[in-house]
């Protein structure tokens, strides 16, 4: 279901269901995810069934169902192919970003910052990279500085070099 309803959304087409509605929504809140919007549509509908008609069973089944849909749209819409955010901050912070892009080839910006507990200045580095690299880039900050501080998150998008281009 979910396979088959990204298809028809990724044409700009619609089922007639509760994704005319999250379109409809979408022109004004352009902010949202499709998946996300036809998944609370959609569990309102099934709330409302399940409260009319009593039928607890068939609402539950309902939900995993929904989710589960919302969650294929959402991968076939946006990939799963997610990028990391890396930032590292460390006092070898050469030699680490030397590491990772002779090791890796992927580039690295330097960022001035300012340690507020310690007052001190630093460089932090911050790298954008795939899953894998990025566990590859936490190993050498490690091995290089075991001291070094690594934050990885989730980066939903990245264009440019070594990236998505528009």
């Amino acid at each position: 279901m979910g396979v088959g309803t990204s298809l028809i959304l990724k044409a700009n087409a619609s089922t007639g269901g509760s994704d005319m509605l999250a379109y409809v929504i979408k022109e004004y809140k352009p902010y949202y995810r499709t998946g996300n919007l036809i998944m609370m549509i959609d569990v309102i509908i099934v709330i409302v069934n399940t409260i009319f008609f009593k039928e607890i069973e068939v609402g539950l089944y309902s939900a995993i169902t929904i989710y589960l849909m919302g969650k294929v749209i959402d991968i076939v819409f946006e990939g799963i192919n997610f990028t990391k955010l890396i930032y590292i901050i460390s006092e070898d912070y050469l030699t680490i970003s030397e590491e990772i892009m002779k090791e890796l080839e992927r580039g690295l910006t330097g960022i001035y910052a300012k340690g507020m507990y310690t007052n001190e200045e630093k460089m932090m580095l911050l790298c954008v990279a795939s899953r894998n690299e990025a566990m590859r880039i936490k190993q050498i900050s490690k091995k290089i500085d075991p001291r070094s501080f690594v934050i990885i998150s989730n980066a939903r998008e990245a264009y440019g070099l070594g990236f998505k281009r528009e």
